[in-house]
């Protein structure tokens, strides 16, 4: 039994020796096969590492972080995963847009081991395996977007390649946490285009901009007129309707002052020697009268006897007489008067002259 076991254990070392050259000539496999650590029968795992035993060939355990023991020559640390966020590079490739612009376009994609026991048996290598992923997602993601929406959506163009990512690599025990995209290089002369169409669309910018900016001056140079016109009507009213009452006022004033001197006139002519003294006033006013002809026009109508004044003041107490009979009010003293002269009928001629 010693015997069998010794000879199954040379046996395991010469192919082992046989086989690991060969991992360390394959540039694909050469990260894990030079970071895979000897059998010592003790071994102390770092923390975030996983690493795969095989028994004879077949997959036995995945040691824990910290203190383990393995049995010589049957077991063997077959892989070491790393179970931190692995940051990978994605190299520059070309792309077609849906508009049909060919774009070069790189980015960066973070990972992580969830399951190392997929990882280590479910692919050859998860880094080249989720790179290649990564570009083809890439490429069919920007066949799907315009040129614009390329530059607009790349947030939701980046969680789109990382969804697809993901369903692609649940098998392999990997899931990507994100992708960003680094630089985008579109052709130069689409460069060109782009720019001059971001110049027009600066120029028209302005130019709206401009246009709003001689609008709102003019309307509030319209407003300003409107409201100058408004206080300028509501002034002009205002002072019409002021200057009418002042008219009013004035009127009623000269009114009133003109019925006081005629209702004074009226009670002086009452009086004793009221018919005299409106004698005086009509012969003080025919010489003011003669005295302003020919001031005004060349037109003059005169009388045949200017001369007889004392004419013209009987002619003119005449008419005052003839207008103020029919106005004149029967009053009580009038009638006792009457009823005096009716009784004494010889009485002086001064009196009847004052009745009458």
């Amino acid at each position: 039994m010693l015997r069998t076991l010794c000879r199954t254990g040379g046996l395991i070392l010469q192919q082992t020796q046989r086989t690991v050259p060969r991992l360390c000539v394959n540039p694909v496999r050469q990260r894990w096969a030079s970071s895979l650590p000897m059998n010592t029968v003790v071994l102390f795992v770092p923390q975030q590492e996983a690493w795969v035993v095989e028994r004879m060939g077949r997959f036995h355990r995945i040691l824990e972080p910290g203190l383990n023991f393995l049995i010589p020559v049957l077991d063997r640390i077959r892989y070491v995963q790393s179970l931190k966020e692995i940051v990978i590079d994605v190299p520059e490739q070309s792309a077609v847009s849906l508009d049909n612009v060919t774009l070069q376009i790189d980015g960066v994609l973070y990972l992580r081991i969830l399951d190392p026991l997929k990882a280590s048996y479910g692919v050859e290598d998860p880094e080249y395996a989720v790179t290649q992923l990564a570009q083809t997602t890439m490429r069919s993601e920007l066949g799907k977007l315009t040129l614009d929406k390329v530059f607009r959506e790349r947030e939701s163009l980046n969680s789109n390649i990382v969804h697809s990512i993901n369903q692609a690599s649940d098998e392999w025990g990997i899931r990507c946490l994100r992708y960003e995209i680094k630089d985008i290089h579109v052709p130069p002369r689409v460069k060109e285009s782009m720019q001059m169409q971001v110049e027009a669309e600066r120029k028209k910018r302005a130019t709206v901009l401009e246009s709003e900016g001689t609008r709102e001056a003019a309307i509030n140079v319209a407003e300003g007129r409107k409201q100058a016109q408004i206080l300028a009507s509501e002034g002009e009213k205002a002072e019409r309707i002021n200057k009418a009452a002042g008219e009013a006022q004035a009127v009623l004033a000269k009114a009133e002052a003109k019925a006081k001197a005629i209702r004074m006139l009226s009670d002086a002519l009452t009086e004793q020697n009221g018919n005299a003294a409106a004698s005086l006033s009509v012969a003080e006013q025919y010489v003011s009268a003669f005295s302003n002809l020919a001031k005004e026009s060349n037109t003059i109508l005169l009388p045949s006897n200017t001369g007889d004044i004392s004419g013209m003041v009987s002619q003119a107490m005449t008419i005052y007489s003839t207008l103020a009979k029919p106005s004149m009010r029967v009053t009580p003293e009038v009638l006792e008067e009457n009823r005096e002269e009716a009784a004494n009928p010889s009485g002086s001629p001064q009196e009847k002259r004052i009745n009458e």
